[in-house]
């Protein structure tokens, strides 16, 4: 049986990120974000840099080189890492669902449904109130990986 039962091709679910160059080059990282068996979100990540000389000459086909080996690379690793923990990749929604051979759809978790979209208030909305705070506007940072832990980050007040 296949490690990865998927609709979409397995490079449909990576993220890409670059972080900040260092003085050897640029480094970026590919992340496959999943839903482990009981519920909660995890990840696997590949590191992979493309080194300043190489890039100076080879230009932008070097960036593009660089970054298919490194698709093909995590793409094998994952394949190996699922055949390994005889474990697999399925599921409809944008996050993949890890789960043992034999799991059936139904006895595998269900992640929560994302609340309603609210509509952000207008500016002429928020200039009929005195103040966004007497309004109780008040913005919050929450994800999936839960509410951040720095209190200036997770409310901001509007109008300061």
């Amino acid at each position: 049986m296949a490690s990865i039962d998927l609709p979409r091709p397995l490079l449909d679910y990576f993220a890409f990120a670059e972080t900040a160059p260092t003085r050897e080059g640029r480094r970026f990282s590919i992340t496959l974000p999943y839903l482990r068996a009981d519920g909660r979100i995890d990840g696997l990540q590949w590191w992979y840099h493309l080194a300043e000389g190489k890039e100076k000459v080879l230009g932008e086909e070097a960036l593009r080189s660089v970054r298919a080996e490194a698709i093909e690379r995590f793409s094998t690793h994952i394949e190996r890492w699922l055949h390994n923990t005889a474990q697999i990749l399925r599921g409809e929604g944008p996050i993949p669902q890890l789960s043992a051979p034999g799991t059936t759809d139904a006895s595998m978790p269900v992640p929560a449904p994302l609340p309603e979209r609210q509509e952000a208030p207008t500016t002429a909305a928020l200039s009929e109130s005195a103040s966004p705070v007497a309004a109780g506007v008040r913005l919050q940072s929450e994800s999936v990986f839960g509410r951040g832990k720095h209190p200036a980050v997770d409310a901001v007040v509007l109008g300061r």
